[in-house]
């Protein structure tokens, strides 16, 4: 079993980020890896940055023909111990976001917070980025705002209509100073794990390397996935589909007795 240690845990609670000493084998990734070129393959007019619920086998209703192969990522054990330690033991599987930058042309992502878009209510998720490729400043590695989660707060967003940008709204800057910005730098297994409303983004792309990440979404089974909200004024940049999007109830029970864990199943 995989659990954070207590000094994880703390830099979770204060920074909204930490990246775990677990990360999984070179033969796991080297397995993702060809999924994921697999999945590029099968999505020609989907931008790699914005393969969407790409853990859903075949169409999933949002553009994208997802692959199994990141369900079956996003349930293995070892993460959702990790998760558990952050969120508690009532955990259900909602997202799973491929952010592929190919070099030299991959997008940038602004600065943002997560439950600007999202519809869980109240907001309460964790994200776990895991790294395919080596993630580096210089090919566009995820950049946090230690601390920018702290009073649960959702700052104001501005909606740019930029084709070179992954998501469409970005925080104000008067929100955070950009220069208290980290670099999320990780080989390819590592992994981050962060808050809902941590400020985040990562540069474009300009450098000749991939940059290939999933971003898992796990939330508390305390809060409801209100599939007629539709945050960002449904102009986020991404195609999704909150009305039919599939749960999965990974652990324990659905506090709220909300939760729709049949919709969206094929």
């Amino acid at each position: 079993m995989a659990h954070l240690l207590g000094e994880e845990i703390a830099k979770y609670r204060e920074d909204g980020y930490v990246i775990p000493r677990f990360r999984l084998s070179p033969e796991r990734v080297a397995h993702l890896r060809g999924t994921l070129d697999e999945l590029i393959r099968a999505n020609p007019g989907v931008r790699p940055e914005k393969l969407v619920s790409a853990h859903i086998e075949g169409p999933n209703g949002e553009g994208v023909r997802g692959s199994g192969e990141f369900l079956r990522l996003a349930q293995e054990p070892d993460i959702v111990d990790l998760v558990a330690d952050l969120i508690g033991e009532d955990i259900v599987l909602w997202g799973c976001h491929i952010f592929c930058k190919p070099g030299r042309t991959g997008l940038e992502t602004p600065w943002h917070q997560d439950g600007h878009y999202w519809p869980m209510r109240p907001l309460a998720t964790c994200t776990v980025w895991v790294a395919l490729d080596p993630s580096r400043r210089e090919n566009g590695c995820l950049r946090v705002i230690p601390g920018s989660h702290k009073g649960q707060v959702l700052h104001r967003h501005t909606h740019e209509d930029r084709e070179d940008l992954v998501l469409a709204d970005r925080t104000c800057g008067d929100a955070f100073d950009e220069s208290n910005g980290v670099d999320l730098e990780l080989e390819p297994g590592q992994m981050s794990m962060h808050d809902v409303h941590l400020i985040h983004g990562a540069a474009a792309n300009i450098s000749p390397l991939r940059r290939a990440g999933v971003a898992i979404r796990y939330m508390p089974a305390t809060s409801v996935f209100e599939r007629n909200l539709n945050p960002a004024d449904g102009k986020s940049g991404v195609s999704v589909n909150f009305a039919e999007r599939p749960l999965w109830l990974l652990r324990g029970q659905d506090r709220t007795g909300r939760n729709d864990f049949t919709i969206g199943h094929k």
